[in-house]
């Protein structure tokens, strides 16, 4: 089922919106926290994206931007902004299509349906992890913060990804050898701890510090 991130803050609009997916069998989410629109999109992991472009705080131009670092989600903007000048900046900022307010339902849905169908008849989504605005995509085994790329190797990619999907939770040492044994790694318990600390060194530099915590005779975990 195909997951739909609504970003609008206008609360009619939302909720309509979202009514309008749901019966058409797509699941829908609307974000709440405007400030971390990112944070809620790396959370739902949706398949497409519904963006106003007036919005609190930061405009969609912004978010997109953000999202565009480390997806290639597709992007749907709403705006009752319908000028040219809107439209060519929401193509150019990476949006993949736009449709001006007031908008009849049917061609919403019209448009929803393009979409996805060009998107994913051709390939599946980009899916992230997200911690602390960091975001590990698991199309190019690569971390992004702050709009910077931070090239991971195998085995740091492979460690990350495992925290990152247990995150709060501790991950045993035992649990983090297998994960790299599954990369065709050689791993003994000094291979670990040296690609650990080769990791946080790498995350300390990108202004991540303390990003990867140790449990004493436990594991390691993102917090």
């Amino acid at each position: 089922m195909y997951r739909i991130l609504i970003v609008e803050d206008d609360a009619g609009i939302a909720a309509a919106v979202r009514r309008q997916a749901e019966a058409w069998g797509w699941e829908a989410r609307c974000v709440e926290d405007f400030h971390d629109v990112l944070g809620e999109f790396s959370a739902y992991s949706p398949h497409l994206v519904l963006m106003d472009i007036s919005l609190p705080f930061y405009n969609g131009y912004y978010w997109c931007g953000e999202i565009r670092r480390a997806s290639k989600v597709p992007i749907l903007f709403l705006s009752s902004a319908s000028d040219n000048m809107n439209l060519v900046t929401a193509i150019q900022m990476g949006g993949d299509d736009f449709i001006a307010k007031p908008f009849d339902s049917s061609v919403l849905t019209a448009k929803i349906q393009a979409v996805l169908r060009r998107t994913y008849d051709y390939g599946g989504q980009v899916p992230v992890l997200e911690h602390r605005g960091a975001l590990l995509n698991l199309d190019d085994a690569a971390l992004y913060y702050r709009g910077e790329k931070i090239e991971l190797s195998k085995n740091e990619y492979r460690i990350l990804q495992t925290l990152l999907r247990q995150k709060g939770k501790v991950v045993s040492r035992e649990r983090l050898m297998e994960a790299l044994w599954e990369s065709d790694s050689y791993v003994d318990e000094n291979t670990l701890s040296v690609n650990v600390n080769r990791l946080r060194k790498k995350l300390d530099a990108a202004g991540l510090p303390g990003f990867i915590a140790t449990r004493v005779g436990l594991g390691y975990l993102v917090e």
